[in-house]
């Protein structure tokens, strides 16, 4: 049974012809130091003869090598009727100095007639000389065959003569490629169990997941016998992308006890995956299994009362060998024990008001706000039916004007009176629209009184409609993200007018900001006669 499987990433090429995703040369510089770090062994760092970001890329490493993986230049076979040396692609990756090279060749001989525009033996041709030519340069070459396994299933014998071919000309590993996504494990099994048998050279298997097989593929191509795998981190890649490295490794060192990474990478998993997405500019997928943020969140009242006495009732595995956590949700759906974890989770104790709360995160969630992601408005909820709370301030009423100008632009005005600390406030702010006016008109009574919410900034602000049916009548529910600090709050409002929703969230992150100055107090006098001048600024603009 193999005990230790190759690791080879392919982000910074495959990974980018995700539709969306684009990658400068600095990000990919990132992203390929983060990986050696982790413990990957081989790094694809892209094709250098197609792009000037990747022959940068390549610049880059030479001059700063990476501690411990190996990194590939990719490119495909010489092109028909050019040499070796002649080739401008194939130049661009000897000019890319990098130890080992990645070839891509045909391995259907319809793909050789129809694409290539050549002949059987012609393709042949071009799969041997390209490899000899780099390995004579002293090269390490893994060969990848493309439409491996649809290939075989067309003719083949002649799949077979591609890969002896490579073989032949030295590449040191043949890597069997599902490019289309078609095939199942049953068909990868059978398939690289015949090549193992007739070819002694190390098989890999780049699998992709059109199919939502890729992982199931890439299991079945190890079992029977492959030692090298190609895929992404997060399975980012074209249509519905490539194997999810980060799934691979967790289902063989944590679940087979088949090595790839350093046991303490592990523990490094889910960091890894949002690192990545975040230099990609993309949301984490928070259902990914293993690193997702709901990988192992618990929402049904049965499932958190049972996790609650053994986390294994209900999960897999223990999230804390890839870096992730238990969560528990707060719904419609929850039950006491679910207000109560969740609220620990917090240092809260809502033990002798678990009921109530669980009453008002039922009727909040009936209304159109979910809790889900709203952490920040359950640990209010908790917080305000706690015994002795005291509720710092109040919006008794609001009036907000908005205006609409000859030249077109419009501008919003808003009139607040609050209850602070036993103070009636009234203040006037404006803003871009009418929920920036209502924010700065609050923060501006809020301020002379309770300094901390200067500190506070909105970092993301959704609106989305519950109940499209209604029109401009339905229910409109806001989440918001808030920073403070190092802090992030996110809290939700619903009702019909948006501005009562955003009230809502936005007085849930205030007063919590209350709640975290009031344990590290700061204030200060000059910060809020500058914050008020900066909002007045922009009221003017």
């Amino acid at each position: 049974m193999t005990t230790r499987i190759h690791l080879y990433d392919t982000t910074l090429r495959d990974g980018t012809q995700r539709e969306g995703l684009s990658l400068s040369a600095s990000d990919k510089v990132k992203i390929a130091a983060r990986l050696d770090a982790f413990g990957i062994d081989t790094i694809e760092g892209g094709w250098p003869g197609s792009n000037p970001k990747d022959a940068e890329l390549f610049r880059r490493v030479h001059g700063n090598p990476l501690r411990r993986a190996r990194i590939a230049a990719f490119g495909s076979t010489r092109r028909v009727g050019v040499s070796c040396d002649e080739d401008p692609s194939i130049q661009a990756i000897v000019a890319a100095e990098t130890s080992m090279v990645t070839i891509v060749g045909k391995s259907s001989a319809t793909h050789a007639r129809l694409v290539l525009e050549t002949t059987r033996d012609e393709n042949l041709r071009l799969i041997a000389d390209t490899v000899a030519y780099f390995c004579a340069l002293g090269k390490d070459v893994v060969y990848d065959a493309e439409h491996f396994f649809d290939g075989l299933a067309l003719d083949e014998s002649y799949a077979l003569e591609t890969l002896e071919a490579a073989r032949d000309a030295g590449a040191s590993v043949l890597v069997l490629c599902d490019t289309n996504g078609g095939s199942e494990p049953r068909d990868i099994s059978e398939s690289v169990s015949r090549v193992s048998r007739k070819l002694s050279t190390p098989l890999g298997v780049h699998p992709h997941n059109d199919r939502g097989l890729a992982l199931a593929n890439a299991l079945a191509a190890i079992d029977a016998g492959c030692v090298h795998a190609q895929g992404t981190v997060n399975g980012y890649g074209e249509r519905c992308g490539n194997l999810d490295l980060l799934s691979l490794i967790a289902n063989l060192q944590v679940k087979r006890g088949i090595r790839c990474v350093p046991d303490e990478s592990l523990a490094a998993l889910t960091e890894l995956s949002h690192f990545v997405a975040s230099v990609a500019n993309l949301a984490p997928d928070a259902h990914a299994p293993f690193v997702g943020r709901a990988a192992f969140a618990h929402k049904g009242g049965i499932h958190v009362a049972a996790v609650a006495k053994d986390p294994a009732t209900y999960q897999h595995m223990d999230p804390g060998r890839v870096g992730n956590h238990m969560r528990v949700v707060v719904s419609e759906l929850s039950g006491r024990a679910n207000v109560r974890l969740r609220a620990s989770s917090l240092g809260l104790d809502a033990r002798p008001v678990e009921r109530a709360v669980l009453e008002q995160v039922k009727a909040l969630d009936h209304a159109g706000a979910k809790l889900e992601a709203a952490e920040g408005t359950f640990e209010m909820l908790v917080r305000r039916a706690t015994p002795g709370y005291v509720i710092p301030f109040e919006l008794r009423e609001y009036t907000v004007v908005v205006e609409r100008r000859a030249n077109g632009e419009s501008r919003a005005r808003a009139t607040v009176e609050m209850a602070v600390g036993g103070t009636c406030v009234r203040t006037s702010g404006e803003g871009k629209g009418p929920v920036h006016a209502l924010d700065a008109a609050v923060r501006l009574a809020l301020a002379p009184h309770i300094p901390a919410v200067l500190d506070t900034h909105l970092v993301d602000y959704k609106v989305r409609i519950v109940d499209e049916h209604l029109g401009t009548a339905a229910i409109t529910r806001v989440l918001m993200d808030t920073a403070y600090g190092t802090e992030r709050f996110s809290t939700t409002g619903a009702a019909a007018n948006i501005l009562d929703a955003s009230w809502d969230a936005i007085r849930d992150s205030l007063e919590l900001a209350v709640v975290r100055a009031s344990a590290t107090p700061h204030s200060s006098a000059s910060r809020f006669t500058e914050t008020r001048r900066a909002l007045a600024e922009t009221a003017a603009t």
